[in-house]
């Protein structure tokens, strides 16, 4: 195999805002793997500074040891070994390297297609939730708006920027639109522990679906007993990063009992890692969906194709990120009345 690694910066068409701060554009790395044959599979490394695990910083060199070690390798040669041979080079603390060497491998396994999986991509149909962006109330208001138009029933607000009481107008004004609109809620960890309860009691008013990682991750005391004494349920999604080995994961479900996991391939060092997560969510009895970082529609296109693989899992999925930056690849991923698909001409832009 010959590895090849082209650089990429994503711009944003507006600020994008967390509680941990603004993005105006992101970089991600391209993997173009090719065999003897000429095939070519690609696949996608995007960490995010300050939250991912890796420093987004060392990547160019780290993508560059990588070069000379995967120059000497020989391809997998089906995707049963694909994991062995990711676990052989690329060690559990790089997960966003990990994710894109397993999308290019499976890729290329699959004839260089952008079929990461054997799927037939015009029955796809997921149903995903219309995110809303952190803002002034008026921005905010203003993206619901246009969610609702485009027939999303499931709308995730990001929240814990604004002052609190403004956020419950909005989404006090949103309840009021719909009694039926399920209403997800993602803090990133922006609640104090010493408020984090009667804050989630104050929106319980509102019928809430679930809230992602009210507190800040590796507090396990404090978030055990949010779980156990929520009025909404609670979603993990930061307090799974970096729990790689299989009891600690087993561990983390057992003791603090979420009653949801948010699981992003990039995050937890792709799909297979993704699957135990789930293997052991469904064990426990814990809901789960699938979420994209913020990845090009490359990586979009392939955590979807993951995501079909769950048909029977009907919670909306957060993949409706294919529109958020001007120079995005150009895909035949489409978004229509709340659903992830695939137009019939199955056009890529150039990579």
């Amino acid at each position: 195999m010959k590895l090849e690694v082209k650089p990429y910066v994503l711009d944003f068409k507006f600020q994008a805002r967390t509680s941990r701060g603004e993005m105006k554009n992101r970089k991600v790395w391209f993997l173009k793997l090719k065999n003897e044959e000429g095939i070519t599979g690609i696949g996608e490394v995007a960490p995010i500074h300050r939250l991912s695990p890796e420093e987004v910083e060392e990547i160019p060199q780290y993508l560059n040891q990588l070069i000379k070690e995967i120059n000497q390798k020989v391809l997998p040669e089906n995707k049963d070994l694909v994991d062995e041979f990711i676990t052989s080079i690329v060690p559990a603390n790089k997960p966003s390297v990990r994710f894109g060497l397993e999308m290019a491998l499976l890729d290329l396994i699959n004839g260089g297609e952008k079929h990461i999986y054997r799927t037939n991509l015009k029955n796809i149909k997921i149903p995903i939730n219309g995110l809303v962006w952190m803002g002034d109330e008026s921005y905010m208001k203003e993206q619901i708006k246009v969610k609702l138009d485009n027939g999303f029933s499931c709308i995730k607000l990001k929240i814990g920027a604004l002052d609190f009481e403004a956020e419950l107008s909005i989404i006090k004004s949103l309840r009021r639109i719909s009694k039926e609109l399920i209403i997800r809620l993602d803090a990133n960890g922006a609640f104090q522990t010493n408020e984090v309860l009667a804050k989630l009691k104050e929106l319980s008013k509102y019928n809430i679906h679930s809230i992602e990682q009210p507190i800040m991750p590796m507090q396990p005391e404090a978030m055990e007993l949010v779980c156990n004494r929520s009025e909404i349920p609670i979603a993990l999604d930061e307090e799974l990063i970096g729990i790689h080995n299989s009891r600690d994961r087993i561990d983390i479900l057992q003791d603090l009992k979420p009653q949801y996991l948010v699981l992003k391939p990039t995050l937890h060092g792709g799909f297979s890692s993704v699957k135990e997560w789930i293997d052991l969510a469904e064990i426990h009895g814990i809901k789960w969906w699938i979420t994209s970082y913020l990845e090009s529609n490359l990586g979009l296109n392939a955590i979807a194709q993951f995501a079909s693989q769950y048909p029977e899992n009907t919670e909306h999925h957060g993949l409706g990120t294919g529109e958020i930056y001007h120079n995005n690849i150009t895909s035949p991923i489409i978004v229509e009345k709340g659903y992830l698909a695939y137009a019939n001409s199955m056009v890529w832009g150039d990579i």
